[in-house]
């Protein structure tokens, strides 16, 4: 089976009257005799799947790479059920057979197709998404999951959800650690510059763009930006530098044309950081870009002309950055050369093989330096920078609450300032997430006890409310007093 990307160039030659309204970068399913029809009106399955992609846009799903992932899982499992003589619509209990035996085939099958737990459990989602639509649709009959009926429990509320029992059990998110600690990030971001541990040139390591894979991964790790987010920046997006060095953080505005769901949020970035990566675009950036003549191979060339913060000319018309698209943003040319995003290939064109960067360089330093370094993806980058801004957030958060239930010994203090200044709301903000119950959900995913221990304790102890050994001796004495009445 054929997986093919639609795109509408050239469609004044199809002989159609209007432009097709399929979205740009929609997946396409063919067979391989590449007919969609057995008759006059026999539809094949694949027309039904593509139908039902084609809603995505309008179904919840507005990234590419969602309609991509959606078009793969369901491509699998129709290409396992051909080979084993089952229908997409097929009966119930045909169908259940089918995925049992594509379950075991996931899970212990050739090497190449093995799935793991969290990838399983998403395929299943998406088929379990596509059967109801198609039973909703009249289009199917039946489909092959079973359900049991749960509550979830969360924000203080609760609902009944089904539970989809072809998913596979998997651990408790928070037992892997997914963020890298500041030891290790500062380990990471030396490996990017070509650096050993102790901040010296390592001279076993012969790398190039070693400026730009630091500058970009030092961003990356100061702003939480999605991967897509910070490949697709534009050299005229990042913000200026203050003329002096500052430990506030600076406003760093995201654009929603490469944001995930297009929503516009701002996060900040440090000034250490910042400064990186304006050395980087003054210097070798600069020097890569001089006379490059770069054009891109696919698509229209896309020329810049009259650039400022907000926007430029492309092509003659003036448009504002943010309302760009990723694929448009990879066809740029800037005024002097080169592409206009902000890593650049030696040519002068675009770099966006980030997560290629980063699996080399933790392979590299686990391999040289320190076994225990964890395989990096840009995501972990994210997730590091949440833990240690909500580290920043929280420990400023208790010193705060600290000092006023020391000037006020009142429980009314905690209590406003807590009301006033929750360290998750800003948070949401930053990692744009739509509500602090999903703030609050992703955290839990990661290790929040640490943070605000350690908080709670180093807050008391500056504010003279208690000391490290003092709590020490207060809880031994709880016990002990337990011992001594022959409590437990």
């Amino acid at each position: 089976m054929i997986l093919s990307f639609y795109s509408s160039q050239g469609w004044e030659s199809w002989d159609v009257t209007h432009r097709p309204v399929i979205p740009e970068g929609m997946p396409v399913l063919v067979d391989d005799d590449l007919l969609f029809e057995d008759g006059p009106v026999a539809a094949r399955p694949t027309v039904v799947v593509n139908r039902w992609l084609r809603l995505l846009p309008a179904s919840g799903a507005p990234s590419p790479n969602s309609w991509e992932a959606y078009a793969r899982a369901v491509r699998d499992w129709m290409v396992f059920l051909a080979e084993h003589g089952v229908g997409l619509f097929d009966s119930r209990d045909r169908l259940k057979l089918a995925l049992s035996r594509y379950a075991e085939y996931r899970a212990t099958g050739p090497l190449p197709r093995r799935l793991a737990a969290t990838t399983w459990g998403q395929h299943m989602s998406i088929l379990s998404l596509f059967y109801k639509w198609a039973i909703e649709e009249g289009l199917a009959a039946a489909e092959p999951f079973t359900y049991r009926t749960a509550r979830l429990l969360f924000g203080g509320t609760g609902r009944e959800v089904k539970v989809n029992l072809a998913v596979r059990r998997t651990p408790k998110p928070h037992v892997t650690i997914k963020y890298l600690e500041p030891d290790f990030a500062a380990l990471f971001l030396a490996g990017l510059r070509g650096l050993a541990p102790d901040g010296v040139l390592d001279t076993g390591y012969h790398g190039r763009e070693l400026a730009r894979n630091g500058a970009v991964g030092e961003l990356a790790l100061s702003t939480g930006l999605r991967l897509q987010e910070f490949t697709h920046l534009l050299t005229y997006e990042i913000p200026s530098l203050p003329s002096k060095p500052t430990v506030v953080p600076i406003p760093f505005s995201v654009p929603s044309g490469i944001t995930k769901g297009r929503k516009f949020r701002t996060t900040w970035i440090s000034y250490q950081a910042l400064a990186a990566v304006h050395r980087y675009l003054d210097l070798d950036r600069a020097v890569t870009a001089v006379g490059s003549v770069w054009r891109p191979r696919r698509g229209e060339l896309l020329m810049v002309t009259e650039p400022d913060a907000r926007g430029g000319r492309i092509n003659g018309v003036r448009r504002a950055w943010e309302t760009l698209t990723p694929r448009e943003r990879l066809r740029l040319v800037a005024p002097g050369g080169g592409s206009c995003l902000i890593a650049l290939r030696g040519d002068g064109g675009p770099f966006i093989a980030w997560a290629t960067v980063f699996e080399r360089t933790s392979d590299r330093l686990r391999a040289r330096f320190e076994p225990r370094f964890p395989h990096v993806h840009p995501h972990r980058l994210r997730h590091s920078f949440a833990m240690r801004t909500l580290e920043y957030l929280v420990t400023g958060h208790y010193r705060q609450a600290a000092k006023l239930v020391r000037d006020t010994d009142a429980d009314a203090a905690l209590v406003f300032y807590l009301t006033k200044a929750d360290p998750l709301l800003v948070l949401r903000d930053l990692l744009g997430h739509s509500s602090v119950l999903v703030t609050e959900k992703y955290l839990k995913r990661l290790d929040l006890t640490r943070i605000y221990r350690e908080a709670y304790e180093t807050a008391g102890a500056a504010e003279g409310l208690t000391s490290a050994v003092d709590a020490h001796a207060e809880a031994d004495a709880e016990f002990t007093d337990d011992t001594a009445r022959g409590g437990c």
